[in-house]
Formats: structure tokens, C-alpha cells, sequence
């Protein structure tokens, strides 16, 4: 079998009680039972992860150490060694990054008459986007309506989502279906030609439109291919490392680098478009993550230091299902499609327990609870712990062929390890999926720094605290076309004033006076840093091979 032997014998337990988990009803969780779940196992409130803000707009408020390190972080640039009247590039609207936000802006800001460029930090559509598998939320059924969505969603982020943007993210939905359509997105369709639409986690209605388990992807494929046809200017393996501001406080351009090269490349523009995603490879708490590469925190990091407010940037969402073992997938995600196809979450005695669709922070809350509080959690030759997604139920709800034809990804996936999801269950684990929050901005994308617009993961008060199943993939879009739309239109009356870098002079000042500039690091960081670490190497070595006392490592 292609799980350690050990582990065969909780294998047989799962398949001994499928029976009666096919007759089990599951309740979902009150209110009154899911927060204290929450607060004992949720990383976010590990109070000891979390640092204030010394400096800033948002000072006081909390976040994740490892962010707090970057937004106080010392600036890449210096700016009296960069002359900003070497212009290479002059534009009207200038996009950071190329995701699905990114595409979108691109497209309609180009749409409405810009001159627009596209600045990304690796290849275009090298994004989170492309992995986003389950599917894209729309109420666009009978009997669903926009309303059902907006409540659903407040009621998904605990009611701290900022209404208006609520609003504009249920309004617009099925017009961005529409628009998805029209451009190319084959979407899964019924034999009569209706959209073949699932639920989701929180969701009180069937909403989630899909390609298969590969929706993100298929979702980029048009985007970039109607961007290319627009033959819009783009600069790949540039990412920003320093927003301009002009000497009448308007963001007017980008400081970028070429990361083949390391030369600086300087873009004026009359608005700037923040679409650069999340920030998972920071591996908060040592969590493994979802994300690309490329998911460093950027946007958040120089759109702080540009004076931008940020909100909810405490609080993360951990995927509740991801690959714990084999060890080459850990932490890829495994889409919430599958749950909401049937598949059931059990521990390692095979007992379900929990309602697979309850919000992604409770599910992730229980599992935690499973493998941490219950000690009914497996552990992998690797020393990680996870609890049993019992994929097989699939096929025992909906009919042979099922699992094969709605999640041929997530087959494909195990397969290359000889686990076969169509008979085995998978080992999970919560994994670091998606930010929450972000840089606080309006329905229209523009936030708190005339000139700045946000869209997509980067962008905060949409999910409030926590982010519903096809909400992440539905944001991108209608808050790309949004800001796209919003910053073509500012672009016709805005006039740029004389290019500086005097915010920069400020921040490290602001760094110096409040005693933390020498003992924070350079920001953004453009890559995760994996390399091994001398210390902790030595440190590891000798707690394991050496008695105590027999080596001091500095």
C-alpha cells in the first residue's frame, strides 16, 4: 500500500464506519460552540505570534511577526542614489502584478483608454490564481439572489466585512461570470446547459461555478490570452520596490527591478494599480502554504510605507485541507470541492467529527483540535499530524465515475505517489492559504493614498475575518475590473506632479526615531529565503547528537 504500514490499521477503521457515516446526520455548529473552538485553536489567536505596529498608518495594530518584521522593514532603494528624472517608461496606469486582479485591471483599464503597463514579479499569471481550484462563487439561480450571497458572506467573515464592498462583490458576481464567458472560460455546464453549480463551505445556496478542479487555471488561460491579443505593454521578472510619490502626495510611478539583471527600471504613471497578491510564503507560525513563490507580502510592504491604511492584517486564512503526506506535496492544497462533493473529514479512530462545510476557520479550528488537543491525529514518517479526508464517500453519494470526472487534478495529484483517491482517503492538514485582510480600500478599488488603487488578495475588508470558498477567485475579478475601470478614469484628469522619493527619507527617519531601523530587515523580500541557516543547522545538531551543556551555539 502506498501508506506506511502503521498506517494501515486507521485506514481500516475509516473504511469500517463509512457505512454509518452515510447515515450520520452532522449539525452544524452555533455560534455559541464555534468561538471557543476558534479562540483555543486557531493560530490567530496565539497571542505570542502576534507583534504591534511601532511605526506607520496602522501603528498599534497587530499582525503576524513575520509580516510586522516587513511592513517596518528598511527600504530597498536609496534615494539619493536614484535619479527620477531618467524616466524609462511613462504611462498612464501601471499594474503591479498579474493574477487574476491584475489581468482584469489590465484589461478594462486599457478598455476605457489608458495607456497601461503590466509589471510582474515572475512570468505572467505566475499567481495564486492558477492554483485556485474549487471555483467561482455567483448567485445566478432562481433561487438564489445577491442578497443570499451578501448575507452568507458577512455571516462567513463574522460580520466584519465592509458592507459596501460586500455589496459590490455580490452585485457584480453574475455580470462577472458573464464576462468570464464571453471572453473564453469553458465552464462545467449540465446536459440541458445550465451552469452545473456546488455549495461551499457557509454557503446556503449552490453557487460555485467550476472547471472541473482546475477553474483558476482555465480562468487565467482566457484572461492572459485577451491581454496578449490587446498587445498591452508588460515587463516579467520585475517586480516594484518602491512606490513614487509626487511633491502633491500622489502615488505617480514605481521603482522597479529586474531581477536577471538588477538593474532599476523607473515607470511614471498617473495611477497605480496594487494587484500583487498575498503573502503565504512568509509561513507564518511555520505553517507550509498554498502559495507561489512569488507571495511575499510586496503590495502590502510598499503600499504601507506610501502611507496606505491597512485592515484585518491579524488575521489569515488556513486552508482546512491541506497535503500532509507524501511529504513532496505538503501543504498543496486540497480543494473544498471535494468536501462539498461528499468527502468526509475523519481521525485517525475513523470517527467524523465535524460538519465538512462548516466555515473554513471552524473546519481548520477542529482539525487542530483533532490532532493537537485529542491526540486522534496520524502521524507521517516526516513527524507532521493530520486527520483522514475520506475522498471514496465521493463515489459512494454520487455514483461511480464521480470522483474521476469532478477532480481529475486532485487524482492526478496523488497519483504520482501510487495513492489512489478513488479507493484511499488522503492525509490533511491546515495550511496557510489566503490573507484576509489587506490594504483598506473603497468599492472602487481606490485606497487612502491618492493614486493607489488596490484589487484582489492584496485588497482588505471584502472577507472581514475569514474568506468563504469562491469568494477569493470572484473577488479578483470584480475588484480587478473595478479598479481597472476606476484608475482609467481618474488617469484622464490627473496631472503628475514633480517625481520624488521623500516618503522614503520620512519612513527611515520614522524607523530611526522609534529605535528598530538596525534591527529590521529589507523590504519587500522579493523570495521566500529557504536556504539552511548556519546556526540553526548547529543548533539543530547539537540538541540532537550532543548532551546538554556540551556545545555552546551562538
Amino acid at each position: 500500500m502506498p501508506y506506511p504500514a502503521y498506517m494501515e490499521g486507521s485506514i481500516k477503521k475509516v473504511e469500517a464506519t463509512r457505512e454509518k457515516r452515510l447515515k450520520e446526520t452532522f449539525a452544524r455548529l452555533t455560534d455559541e460552540q464555534k468561538n471557543p473552538l476558534l479562540e483555543e485553536f486557531h493560530p490567530d489567536f496565539i497571542k505570542e505570534a502576534m507583534r504591534e505596529l511601532v511605526v506607520g498608518p496602522s501603528k498599534g495594530g497587530r499582525a503576524p511577526l513575520e509580516l510586522v518584521d516587513l511592513l517596518e522593514g528598511n527600504a530597498r532603494v536609496d534615494p539619493d542614489k536614484i535619479d527620477l528624472n531618467k524616466i524609462d517608461y511613462d504611462v498612464d496606469v501601471l499594474i503591479l502584478g498579474f493574477g487574476g486582479a491584475g489581468a482584469s485591471a489590465a484589461i478594462m483599464a486599457h478598455q476605457g483608454g489608458a495607456k497601461v503597463m503590466v509589471a510582474t514579479k515572475l512570468r505572467l499569471g505566475d499567481a495564486n490564481t492558477v492554483g485556485a481550484q474549487a471555483g467561482t462563487q455567483a448567485a445566478d439561480r432562481p433561487e438564489d439572489s445577491p442578497i443570499m450571497h451578501y448575507i452568507d458572506t458577512m455571516g462567513g467573515g463574522h460580520g466584519d466585512n465592509l458592507p459596501d464592498l460586500v455589496e459590490a462583490l455580490v452585485k457584480d458576481a453574475p455580470s462577472a461570470i458573464k464576462w468570464l464567458e464571453d471572453l473564453g472560460v469553458c465552464w462545467d455546464k449540465n446536459p440541458d446547459g445550465s451552469m452545473h453549480e456546488l455549495s461551499g463551505g457557509g454557503a446556503s445556496r449552490l453557487r460555485l461555478h467550476s472547471c472541473r478542479d482546475y477553474t483558476g487555471l482555465e480562468e487565467m488561460r482566457v484572461l492572459r490570452d485577451e491581454f496578449r491579443n490587446r498587445k498591452i505593454d508588460f515587463l516579467e521578472y520585475s517586480p516594484a520596490i518602491e512606490l513614487i510619490i509626487d511633491d502633491r502626495g500622489k502615488v505617480s510611478g514605481a521603482v522597479l527591478v529586474n531581477m536577471e539583471t538588477n538593474e532599476l527600471t523607473i515607470v511614471r504613471a498617473k495611477a497605480v494599480v496594487m494587484a500583487t497578491g498575498g503573502m503565504g510564503r512568509l509561513h507564518f507560525q511555520g505553517f507550509p502554504t498554498t502559495n507561489h513563490y512569488g507571495a511575499t507580502a510586496d503590495g502590502l510592504v510598499l503600499a504601507y510605507r506610501a502611507g496606505a491604511e491597512l485592515i484585518f492584517i491579524d488575521t489569515m486564512q488556513y486552508h482546512p485541507t491541506g497535503a500532509v503526506y507524501p511529504v513532496q506535496i505538503l501543504g498543496q492544497l486540497v480543494t473544498e470541492k471535494v468536501r462539498a462533493l461528499g468527502a468526509q473529514l475523519a481521525n485517525s479512530e475513523g470517527e467524523q467529527f465535524i460538519m465538512p462545510l462548516e466555515p473554513r476557520d471552524v473546519v481548520a479550528s477542529s482539525i487542530i483540535r483533532e490532532c493537537r488537543g485529542r491526540n486522534k491525529g496520524i502521524k507521517t514518517p516526516h513527524g507532521e499530524f493530520g486527520v483522514w479526508l475520506d475522498s471514496p464517500m465521493i463515489d459512494l453519494i454520487r455514483g461511480e465515475g464521480t470522483i474521476a470526472r469532478e477532480i481529475p487534478a486532485m487524482v492526478r495529484q496523488f497519483g504520482r505517489y501510487d495513492i489512489n483517491i478513488i479507493k484511499e482517503p488522503m492525509l490533511i492538514y491546515p495550511t496557510l492559504h489566503y490573507q484576509n485582510g489587506g490594504i483598506k480600500m473603497a468599492a472602487d478599488g481606490a485606497t487612502t493614498v491618492p493614486g493607489l488603487f488596490a484589487a484582489g488578495e492584496v485588497g482588505g475588508g471584502v472577507h472581514g475575518r475569514n474568506r468563504l470558498i469562491g469568494n477569493s477567485t470572484l473577488d479578483i475579478f470584480v475588484f480587478g475590473r473595478r479598479a481597472g475601470t476606476a484608475a482609467a478614469n481618474y488617469v484622464k484628469t490627473a496631472k503628475v506632479g514633480k517625481l520624488t522619493l521623500e516618503h522614503v527619507r520620512r519612513w527611515q527617519k520614522e524607523l530611526a526615531k522609534a529605535g528598530i531601523a538596525k534591527s529590521r530587515p529589507i523590504s519587500p523580500r522579493l523570495l521566500p529565503d529557504y536556504a539552511r541557516q548556519p546556526y540553526d543547522y548547529l543548533a539543530e545538531y547539537a540538541k540532537e547528537m550532543l548532551e546538554p551543556g556540551q556545545i555552546k551555539v551562538a
